[in-house]
């Protein structure tokens, strides 16, 4: 017996949208991104739909972000069985990536070093606009705002350098975080996109800091179930 929701041609419309922007570029629409590509006059139109999905429990929505969309569990398997694969089981043909997952990284020493790596995933590259290096595994809820949520997957591509308004991978000492980067001619501004949280003050050539990355691309933590 058929148990997935019964869903209209608009509805089914947005839903494989949301799942075709996952799968490109690791996170969801924004309701201006669905309004845009189905031509809806407004956001508010998309938003509509949204909850109507919400309702019938093909999706979650998460308050307080432009991109809190989420897609159920059993959607997504619903969606990866009816495709012909899993997670890590790409369709043949597509260019696969294996990505190392990084675990809590030690002090002093290169975030891809062997101790720091806790297993590895196969990903289709064509989930991600560039390139990623590593996976990072996201702690805490202080990028929430824009859809970075706690147990998700960061793809991150290894870099030293980062231009104001990236979303970086830092290091601070020993701790590893997740924040928009800000540079002024004195300081460096390490930004969260959540109001509970304060910017990380980073005193330019005193404190122990290293940019390890740029964030492109995420992969959600009920992807993985």
């Amino acid at each position: 017996m058929d148990d997935s929701p019964k869903l209209t041609a608009r509805q089914q419309q947005i839903l494989d949208l949301v799942q075709s922007a996952i799968e490109r570029t690791g996170s969801p629409p924004t309701r201006a991104e669905i309004a845009t590509e189905l031509g809806f006059k407004s956001a508010n139109a998309a938003e509509e739909h949204l909850q109507a999905l919400a309702r019938k429990g093909a999706i979650e929505l998460v308050g307080g972000t432009s991109r809190g969309i989420r897609l159920k569990s059993d959607t997504l398997r619903a969606l990866n069985e009816a495709r012909g694969r899993q997670f890590s089981m790409p369709l043949p043909g597509f260019a696969q990536l294996t990505l190392p997952l990084v675990g809590r990284v030690a002090a002093g020493s290169p975030i891809l070093a062997q101790e720091h790596i806790d297993q590895t995933y196969v990903v289709e590259a064509s989930m991600f606009a560039r390139k990623p290096d590593f996976l990072l595994k996201v702690k805490g809820m202080s990028m929430r705002d824009i859809g970075i949520m706690d147990g998700d997957l960061l793809a991150v591509q290894k870099t030293r350098e980062a231009k104001n308004g990236q979303v970086v991978v830092a290091r601070l000492g020993d701790e590893v975080t997740v924040k928009r980067f800000h540079k002024t001619r004195n300081t460096i501004e390490l930004r969260p996109e959540n109001a509970d949280f304060e910017p990380i003050i980073v005193q330019a050539g005193v404190d122990d800091f290293e940019i390890e990355g740029l964030a492109v691309g995420l992969i959600r933590s009920n992807m993985l179930m």
